[in-house]
């Protein structure tokens, strides 16, 4: 049985096609196109699986979204090609979706407005524990 917290979620299944953009570490106007498949795990829990082509090499990522009744609070749960993992904590609300970790590394966020259709999203960092953040890049999620 599905747990109704989750289904809040059902908007993000689907294939979407996605536009990594606007990042420092990149040269100006450099755009990398990437997928994303979004289903569900069983009954139990959303997952999202990226792939970013950058010239030639793929770039893996997969998040697997959860919730906490108890805590009445989303989870997500990261993993990517290099071994990284990241638990975030996450709201989604009235087309507002954040995730958040704030990691003795430095803090990490994602903020996005989502619509039917598409998301407008933008990854963040700071490494004076959220006092200031720096854009990491946007990234536009369409519906294919």
């Amino acid at each position: 049985m599905r747990n109704t917290g989750l289904e809040k979620l059902d908007g993000l299944v689907g294939t979407w096609t996605m536009n990594l953009s606007d990042a420092p570490f990149l040269p100006p106007g450099t755009e990398v196109p990437g997928t994303a498949t979004v289903e569900w795990l069983g009954e139990a829990f959303p997952i999202m699986r990226m792939e970013f082509d950058e010239g030639g090499t793929t770039s893996e990522t997969t998040v697997v979204f959860g919730r906490s009744d108890a805590n009445d609070a989303y989870v997500a749960l990261y993993h990517d090609e290099r071994g990284v993992c990241r638990e975030f904590a996450m709201t989604f609300e009235h087309g507002h979706w954040t995730m958040l970790r704030e990691d003795p590394d430095f803090h990490q966020r994602f903020v996005a407005d989502v619509e039917q259709d598409r998301i407008l999203g933008r990854w963040e960092a700071s490494e004076d524990e959220g006092k200031t953040w720096r854009k990491d890049f946007d990234l536009t999620f369409v519906r294919a």
